[in-house]
Formats: C-alpha cells, structure tokens, sequence
C-alpha cells in the first residue's frame, strides 16, 4: 500500500468520526431537553463562584452546532443595600463538547455581554463587593468534591464605574475588554484587555499568584501592567488587605509629558514651564492610604535623583521627601516666570498660583550644581514647603555668584493676587553678574555683601513693583564702577571747568569701600546714602529711585582728593537720572561756571545787567541788549547697557 493511499484512508476515517460525533451531538440536542441545559448550567455558576445572579430575562439555550446558552437581563445585588453591583444585557455560557457528547453539562467559559460593574468604596473601607468577594473567595477552597470549573470568563464593552465615598469621588472605566483566566487548575489568576479613561484607550494585564488568598485578604504575589499614550505603569510585588492594605515591591513608571498625564488623571494644571519627561523606579510600601517610596530614582526634564518620597492621602494630599541630584536644571520651570520683558520692562503677564491648590508638599533637595536661565549655582541645599497653595522655598545655602546664598522666598495666594515675602543674603558675591541676573544692573565691579526684607501683593511682576515695600543694603570693598573714569572726568573740568563736551565714555572708577542703604515704600526707593571711598576720588549720592519705571534720580558731589591736603581738591555737584541700564551723569553747571574766571566774569555782567533793567525808571530807554549765550547742560553719558 502506498503512502498515499494510506494518508487518503486516514481522512476518511477522520471525516467519517467527524460526522459521527455531529450525528450524535444533534441526536443529544434532541434528547436533552433545553430545561435541564438551563438548570444544570445556572447550578454550577452558583456551585463554581458561590453567587447568586437574577436571570430576570428569557433564556436561549442552542445545543447545535455548538452548545450555549443565553441569560438575558442578568444582575448581581449587593446583600447590604440592594443596589444591583453587576448588571449585563446577556450572559453567555458556552459548553465543553466532549462531556456533552457522554451527556454531562460543563461550562466551558462564560461571556458578560455589555456589563455595567458598580464597585462603591464606603469611608470605612468596605465596599459593595465584600459580600461577594467572601462569598468566592469559600467557594474557591481547595475540596475534593467541586465539580470542575470552567476556565475564562470575558468581558465585552463593559463599563465599570468607581465611586469613592470618603473622597466623594466618582471614575469610570468605559468600552472594557477582558479575557480572565480563572483558576480552574491552577491556584493563579490572570486578566488581559483594555479599557478607555478619561478618554484615553488603555492596555492592561494582571495576575495573582494566589487568588484565594487574595480574595481573603491573604498575602499574595501581584503583578500589573498599564499602557497607553499617557502613560506606562508597572508594579511586582505582593498585595493583601487584612487587617488593611498592604503592597510592597518594585513600581516604575513613565510618560513622556508630566504635565499632560497630570492634567488628563486628575484635571491638574501645573503652573510655570517644565514637568516633560517623568521617569520613576523605586521599592514601594503602601499601607492604607500611606504610600512610601525608597531607593527612588526619579527622572524629570532631564533632571536625575535620587532618595525617598512619601505620599499620603487623608483628606489632602501630601507629598514629603528628600531628594538628592548632581546636576539640577531649573531653567524649565521660571521660562514663565521672567522678571523682565524683551523691552527691559517688567513683566505684566499675570501670575497664577491655582495650579499649587490640592496638594501639600515638603521636599528638601540637595545638587552639586544648580542651572536658572545663565545664572550657574553650585552646591545647593533648598527645602520647598507647600501648603494651603502657599509656596516657600527656604535656601539653607547655596554657593552662587562666586559667593554664598541664604535665606527664603515665599508666594502665596491672595484676594489681590499673589502676595511676595522675599528676605534673602548674598555674601561675598560677584556684583556684576549677581545685580545682572536680578535687576539687569552689569556696572558695579568686585565682591559684595546684599540683604534685603521686600514684601509686595499684586496679579503681575509689575504690579509687585508698584506695591513693593522693606528694605535693602548693599556692601563692597575693593571694586569699581564700569563706564566711566571719575577721577579722569574730575581732573579734567578742574583745569576747565567749561569743557565739559566730549566723549567721557569708558573706563572704570575703582573704589575701596562702597556702601548702600535703601528703603522702599510702594515701589519708591529711597535711596538714604549711596557712599563710594576710592583712593583719589569719594561720591556721596541720595536721592530716589522708581523702581515700576526702572528710573533713577539722584543727587550727590564727586571729590577729587588730594593726598597732600586733608580738603578735597576739587568737588563737583552732580544728578545721575534715567533708566537702570543707562543712567545719565550731569554735572551742576552753576558750579563749574563759578570755577571758571571768564565764565563768572560773564556770569556777573550778565547779572548786573539785569539788575539794572529791573531797578530802571519806568519810560526810560532800555540798554543796548548784551548778548549771551544759554549755558550748556552737559550730560556724561555712560555706556550703554549690554544685551543680556
């Protein structure tokens, strides 16, 4: 016999037991009446799971082809308010085909058509689902005499709906899809599909080592996976909830947007820039409403950390930590919050503090280097505290500007808009970047000290300046004023006074000591002392200073110092006006006219000459006109200001 032959025989043979065993499946279609199907099946779901589901709808049992059966309008209660827990337009049981052929009914896997499962949280923990879960969780014991179980159960379009009543809050999960595999043999259990929240489609699985032990409240192994566009979640660990919940083990997490996943879980908006790439891995403890991350390595807008995070939710939410980073960018977060404009005006865009309600956060952190636009802190000890949407950020020490910082900046919400508390201390600081980065002033050389108290209310930065009030000093030594060469300008008007046209642009004035004390009311400064001591040149300013406008208007005199004499050589009153970033300097002409021998000498014709006029009897004839010429008003303009 050939091989063909044999492998044509062998189909036949397959084909004709095929159509033996649909000869006797149809003759056992007949035989069985559609009653028992129906009573057998509902018997050995209530046997399996230990529920009781209302099949208040009519039944369609189909024993042929394939045997199934039809529950429509099915419910499950809850035992404690008669509220239903489950609803679903059908249930579909399909049976296994070889005990049918023998005449034994056994499920094969059950289908919930377009369920709706309602699980409500009550303040004391409990849900509508206890009942239910014990009940399973008994039925599910190891017992030689349990018939056997069918081995999936899915779910199609469903909806599950969460309502948290402690929280008063309420999410649902639409257009459900899962597979679950129910324990049949195995102690595990496992769900695959998806679901959309908030909109957004999600792929999630999930397994129990042990089901029964989790379903009473026993330690059992847990594994979950989430993934979408928002986000992707992961956790492996253990889970049980007597006498409360417990988890513990590995969770990480990632997005490529922290602001939009906030946004799109829990309708937060961030306020500033930054919050992009989020990525989370550490050891988890959760306990109750108490979680606790350790070994936290925590990636955010390309900024690494690591330390221990714990969150809590009672009542409020609250966030606490330690963070520790070597290299920290902040640049992100104040894009929106720029004190001044591209004009050099201050910023009128409104500042908003509602993204900080909700949440309480203290956190210390810790960096070897700290980047805030150009400005290139180094080691950096910072704790924020917020509460009550009122944020300080509390500076232990931070080595900035060649120097050190300390202090605290707090921001609050108010009816007014956002009120400012800022007390803050530079030691030993650079002058020129320092005063660059926060008032783009780049003319003051050397190494200083500055303090200031400044509180303020407003809905902009401009407003802030406009209601500014407190105080502020700034000390130096062995530095110099860029832009100009006092003593050089001195010396000069000294041999003649009168010349005061040219170009006084350039160089430096060096001085030993330099000294400010300032106090400011409603956005006025006014400037007490400005004191500059060089080695042959000494300035004494006071005077005011808008600082809305960003205008100077101050009066001092310039001495040019002689080291023979005790008196100055040469004084020269002068008024310094304008904007911060190019002030003017003007000499008093009035005292280098008096200096100059031709110049008094005319001054003192011109004089007489009025007097005359005035003290002239009335009708007489008027003098013959002398002609003069209107002082000059000389301004010594400074540089201009650098770009920043």
């Amino acid at each position: 016999m050939s091989a063909a032959t044999g492998i044509k025989r062998l189909g036949f043979a397959v084909a004709a037991f095929a159509v033996a065993g649909l000869i006797v499946f149809g003759a056992l279609a007949l035989l069985i009446p559609a009653d028992t199907v129906r009573e057998a099946v509902k018997t050995q779901i209530r046997t399996i799971t230990g529920l009781d589901p209302q099949l208040g709808g009519d039944v369609a049992v189909s024993l042929f082809p394939t045997g199934s059966v039809r529950f429509n309008d099915v419910s499950l209660g809850d035992n404690r308010t008669g509220a239903p827990a489950l609803t679903a337009e059908q249930l579909v049981v399909h049976l296994r085909f070889f005990p049918f052929l023998i005449g034994r009914i056994e499920i094969a896997d059950v289908a919930l058509v377009r369920p709706t499962i309602n699980v409500v949280f009550a303040p004391d923990g409990g849900s509508n689902w206890s009942g239910h879960v014990e009940m399973l969780g008994r039925a599910l014991q190891p017992n030689p005499d349990r018939v056997r179980s069918f081995s999936e159960i899915r779910i199609g379009d469903g909806t599950v709906i969460l309502r948290d009543q402690a929280n008063k809050t309420v999410e649902t999960l639409s257009s459900v899809e899962f597979a679950l595999a129910w324990p049949s043999i195995s102690k595990s259990f496992a769900a695959t599909g998806r679901f959309v929240w908030h909109e957004q489609p999600l792929d999630a699985t999930l397994s129990l080592s042990d089901f029964v032990a989790a379903l009473t409240g026993e330690r059992s192994g847990l594994k979950l996976r989430v993934a979408g566009a928002p986000l992707k979640f992961a956790f492996d660990g253990y889970v049980s909830y007597r006498p409360t919940l417990k988890m513990e083990g590995t969770l990480a997490a990632d997005t490529a947007s922290l602001r939009e996943t906030l946004r799109w879980a829990a309708d937060w908006n961030s306020p500033g820039g930054g919050f992009g790439r989020f990525a989370l891995k550490a050891q988890t403890n959760i306990v109750g409403g108490s979680v606790a991350l350790s070994g936290v390595n925590v990636e955010l807008d390309g900024n690494v950390g690591e330390g221990a995070l714990t969150f809590a939710s009672d009542g409020r939410k609250t966030v606490q930590g330690t963070l520790a980073a070597e290299g920290l960018d902040l640049t992100p977060y104040m894009s929106t919050a720029r004190l001044l404009t591209g004009d050099r005006n201050w910023n009128r865009l409104p500042l908003t503090l509602n993204g900080l309600n909700g949440i309480d956060v203290d956190l210390r952190l810790s960096a070897a280097r700290v980047s805030l636009g150009t400005a290139k802190l180094g080691r950096t000890a910072a704790a924020a505290n917020l509460r009550g949407g009122n944020l300080t950020v509390a500076v232990g020490e931070s080595l900035a500007f060649g120097g050190t910082i300390k202090g605290s900046l707090g921001l609050a919400y108010s009816p007014t808009g956002t009120d400012l508390k800022a007390q803050m201390q530079f030691s030993e600081v650079n002058l020129e970047q320092c005063l660059g980065e926060l008032a783009g002033f780049r003319r003051l050389e050397g190494k200083g000290d500055i303090a200031f108290n400044l509180e303020s209310s407003g809905t902009s930065v401009y407003e802030l300046t406009e209601a500014l009030n407190g105080t502020a000093t700034l000390a130096s030594s062995k530095g110099a004023i860029a832009g100009i060469n006092v003593e050089q300008l001195l010396k000069r008007l000294e041999r003649s006074p009168l010349a005061v046209r040219g170009d006084y642009r350039g160089g430096k004035t060096p001085y030993d000591t330099l000294s400010v004390n300032v106090k400011i009311t409603q956005g006025m400064a006014d400037v007490k002392e400005l004191r500059l001591e060089g080695p042959s040149v000494r300035l004494v300013l006071a005077g005011s200073a808008s600082i809305p406008s960003r205008e100077l208007d101050l009066a001092g005199t310039a001495s040019l110092l002689s080291a023979k004499a005790e008196a100055p050589a040469f004084e020269l009153p002068f008024v310094v006006d304008g904007p911060f970033d190019d002030p003017a300097v003007r000499p008093d002409i009035q005292a280098l006219i008096s200096r100059s021998g031709p110049g008094q000498q005319l001054l003192n014709a011109v004089r007489g000459r009025l007097q005359q006029r005035d003290q002239a009897p009335t009708g007489a004839a008027p003098s013959a006109p002398v002609a003069t010429t209107p002082a000059p008003q000389p301004t010594l303009a400074t540089e201009p200001q650098d770009p920043q």
